[in-house]
């Protein structure tokens, strides 16, 4: 499986891999979203998870910070429902064991 990355260049001038975890259209606030990691991890060792709006119909979109606590609830609402789905998976796996 071929993951999907896109890399970008900080204030230092690095060069940050990102992979992208999923992308979204919302109905609610009709953006679109994208959802990247760049598994560096938190001080409680979470890994680090970013949001942005993006063009899917431009492939040299930039992308634009979430500015409202509306998108940003939208953008937490599905983070929730996935890590919730993960969990239920390797509770059933372990449980199968």
């Amino acid at each position: 499986m071929k993951k999907n990355t896109f890399s970008m260049i900080d204030e230092n001038g690095n060069e940050i891999v990102y992979d992208v975890l999923f992308t979204f259209e919302s109905d609610e606030t009709g953006k679109n979203y994208i959802v990247y990691t760049d598994n560096t991890r938190d001080e409680k060792g979470n890994i680090e998870v970013y949001a942005s709006i993006y063009d899917p119909n431009d492939p040299h979109s930039k992308l634009e910070a979430i500015k409202t606590d509306k998108e940003w609830r939208v953008i937490e609402t599905i983070l929730d429902t996935l890590q919730e789905e993960v969990r239920k998976k390797k509770e059933e796996e372990n449980n199968e064991q």
